[in-house]
């Protein structure tokens, strides 16, 4: 069977921001013959996420990714249905998910470690298990629940940044579900912004691009900032933080506006913002959904009920052929996208 695979090509420079010349589409040839334990299955859609910057570099700078290696086929979340199975565990038809899913058309995998789902969670939106009801929303869900701190009743005020991609869009819909008052998100344009209130039932939105930040803030959050979900990092962070309450919680799930800088994970704060964190008492502790998993499956079910009852808005880009795999995580590395980006591979 011929089938086509991304493999990286380069490294962006370690302060270099990535281009899709750091990928190539490779064509190769998988054998029909499956041995005991191993599917072959067809892949359906490929996630393009920000924390595949890190696996770019030779060191990815967190213990717990591994570097993509050149000319080696490259891997993120994908969901695929299974063609041919001889393994007791999976059955042709079956739809299948995997943190690391070769950007292949087709691939042969091992059954065992393949997690089966139920189409019917996401009502046939099979990219969703890529998103809202896989390790994206998980993120979101456990990121607000376990670093959040959120109390219906308390009248608390919670600011997203990177607010209206993929983990974003998601947390400040679980920050107003949780009990927060007024969930005000930092996003890039006027499109986003439009989408996050009209949309997604933010309260308000800021352009970070055009705005001033420090001046809307103040504007959109009158009692200052109880909860934090920080996505990006660097200038916006430290405008966010300058407000926030005594007591405040910051959930730290991603820097984005770092990761093409060759600094550690998590970013070292300027002094003025580790000031602030110590005078006002601000918990910033580092969100690790891997460290969750043992929740997983009720968060899961839960994510599914509020997707399919419309309590939560799914917003997605979609690009659709492998060719363009690379073109998709650039632009999501700069902001093109609104929601998760996703790369459709086949019907």
């Amino acid at each position: 069977m011929q089938v086509q695979r991304v493999v990286l090509n380069s490294r962006p420079g370690r302060n270099g921001e990535p281009v899709p010349e750091n990928f190539r589409l490779e064509g190769m040839t998988l054998s029909p013959d499956l041995t005991d334990g191993d599917v072959l299955v067809r892949t359906v859609y490929l996630s393009v996420d920000p924390y595949m910057r890190c696996r770019m570099n030779e060191d990815t700078g967190a213990e717990y990714l591994t570097p993509w290696q050149l000319s080696e086929c490259v891997d993120g979340g994908g969901v695929g249905v299974v063609e041919t199975s001889r393994c007791s565990s999976c059955s042709e038809g079956d739809v299948v998910t995997l943190f690391n899913w070769p950007w292949q058309t087709h691939a042969v995998m091992k059954g065992s470690g393949l997690q089966k789902v139920d189409p019917r969670l996401v009502d046939g939106h099979l990219s969703y298990f890529l998103g809202a009801v896989g390790i994206t929303g998980l993120t979101a869900l456990l990121g607000v629940r376990e670093k959040g701190h959120v109390t219906k009743g308390a009248n608390q005020t919670m600011v997203v940044s990177g607010a209206a991609g993929a983990c974003g869009s998601l947390a400040g819909q679980i920050g107003r579900l949780d009990g927060c008052a007024r969930v005000v998100g930092i996003c890039g344009s006027d499109e986003k912004s439009k989408a996050l209130v009209e949309d997604l039932g933010f309260s308000a939105s800021i352009n970070y691009r055009h705005e001033d930040i420090s001046a809307r803030l103040k504007e959109s959050c009158p009692d200052g900032v109880d909860v934090y979900f920080d996505n990006v990092g660097g200038a916006v962070s430290d405008a966010v933080i300058e407000q926030m309450n005594i007591g405040g919680h910051v959930i730290l799930c991603g820097q984005i506006s770092q990761y093409n800088k060759d600094v550690p994970y998590p970013p070292p704060l300027s002094e003025k913002t580790q000031e602030i964190l110590r005078c006002k008492d601000i918990t910033r502790e580092r969100f690790m959904v891997l460290s969750y998993m043992s929740k997983a499956e009720a968060a899961v079910c839960e994510l599914s009920h509020w997707v399919k009852s419309a309590q939560i808005k799914v917003l997605e880009t979609v690009v659709t052929g492998i060719e363009n795999m690379g073109v998709a995580f650039c632009s999501m590395m700069k902001g093109g996208n609104i929601g998760k980006q996703i790369v459709k591979i086949s019907e």
